[in-house]
Formats: structure tokens, sequence, C-alpha cells
């Protein structure tokens, strides 16, 4: 099972960076992959969501639903795929007091199984969630910037 992790400094204060992180509904606004975010339910500080996003390389949409849990005093989030094309979507979001601002770190273990492709892409598609992890950190960033 492969793990990727992205890490950025942002120069914005942690409580900013982290309520503009929960907004999870604008993350196609700054994640080009994603086409949709429907939250379908949030009750305290749980949240699940609906997503389709597009895997050019691959030729292929997936789909799946998140639970993520969000924990204001400390926060962070862990989140995790229950049900969709995944085999296995779960991580962690912190987002840290720096003095230079927020230290945002993502750690996230994933599973995804193409049949008659497995072992030849799974190089590749660690690739692709690397990128598109910091790429959503980046828009994460652009984001809370612009106000």
């Amino acid at each position: 099972m492969p793990t990727v992790e992205a890490e950025r400094m942002i120069a914005v204060p942690p409580e900013r960076v982290y309520a503009a992180a929960k907004e999870i509904e604008r993350f196609p606004e700054f994640m080009p992959n994603v086409k949709t975010v429907e939250v379908v339910e949030r009750v305290g500080s749980r949240v699940v969501s609906r997503w389709v996003a597009v895997v050019e390389e691959f030729k292929r949409t997936i789909k799946w639903t998140e639970q993520d849990e969000w924990n204001d005093a400390a926060r962070a989030c862990a989140f995790k795929a229950t049900e969709g094309d995944w085999d296995k979507y779960e991580g962690l979001w912190t987002f840290e007091e720096h003095p230079h601002g927020t230290r945002v770190y993502l750690r996230l273990d994933f599973d995804f199984n193409v049949p008659l492709l497995g072992p030849l892409i799974q190089g590749l598609l660690k690739k692709l969630v690397q990128r598109n992890s910091e790429q959503m950190l980046e828009g994460l960033a652009r984001l809370v910037a612009a106000g």
C-alpha cells in the first residue's frame, strides 16, 4: 500500500488555512482533476462527501464517498473513503502554527487496483497521487492568499 506525504508553508495564520481547508466543496475551484465534491452530511466534526475526479493518464473517472473527522482544537483532519473506487484511501491533514504562518502537512495511504494493469501502473499512480497532493496544497495556499 503506497503512502504519499506533502508539506507546504503558507504565509497565513493557521486558523484561516484550516477554515479554508474545511470548505471541501470549493476544491474543484483549484484542483482541475476534481470535478465535483458534494457534501451530503455535516454533523458536528464529521463531514461526509461524494467526490468525482478524473485521472487523465488512465482515461478514467473515479468516484468515492469520504468521511472527514475535523478536530478544531488540534487543527487536524483524519479522512477515509468509505465506499467507491479506491481500495484504500485514508490519511491525515495537520495545520500547525509556524513563525512564517502555517505548516500544512498531508499524509495519504492509498490503494487503487486497475484490472489487468495492476503492478505496471502502481509506480505511475504513486507519482500522480503525489503530484495531486502537492497541487492541492498549492491551490489551498492560493485560495487563502486571495482572501
